[in-house]
């Protein structure tokens, strides 16, 4: 059985994160955020931010095993907030770094619509066998 690899979970889905490409070694999309996404101080919560990294790069990674019989679960996310945001969209790049057997790097950055980099995140992921393998 091949996954669906563009369908996101309900979990990604809920950030309004939208995949526009998918493949082994890139993955575009994009965010539309605004208040349904803030801290109660006004701004898009953290953890968005890391959802879409993680997100992103999984799916990406995943992408580049399926054919093996596996996909990529995420073991080390780490992500920084460099620009707070308010409202806007958030183009998303994700791309590998590293590419192994078991094991995967993937660089994640959220772009404004002003081309300054609002947060980046870096993703390890481990190539594991698809369920029922």
């Amino acid at each position: 059985m091949t996954p669906d690899l563009t369908a996101a979970s309900a979990f990604v889905a809920a950030t309004g994160f939208e995949l526009a490409e998918v493949t082994g070694t890139r993955v575009t999309g994009h965010v539309e955020v605004g208040p349904q996404r803030h801290t109660p101080w006004g701004v898009v919560h953290g953890g968005v931010y890391c959802t879409i990294v993680e997100g992103a790069a999984s799916v990406g990674a995943s992408a580049a095993v399926v054919e093996r019989g596996q996909f990529a679960v995420g073991v080390n996310n780490s992500t920084d907030f460099l620009r707070p945001m308010t409202a806007g969209r958030l183009d998303v790049l994700a791309e590998p770094v590293q590419q192994g057997k078991t094991l995967q790097l993937w660089l994640v950055t959220l772009t404004r619509e002003d081309g300054k980099i609002a947060a980046r995140g870096q993703v390890r992921l481990q190539n594991v066998p698809l369920p029922g393998s």
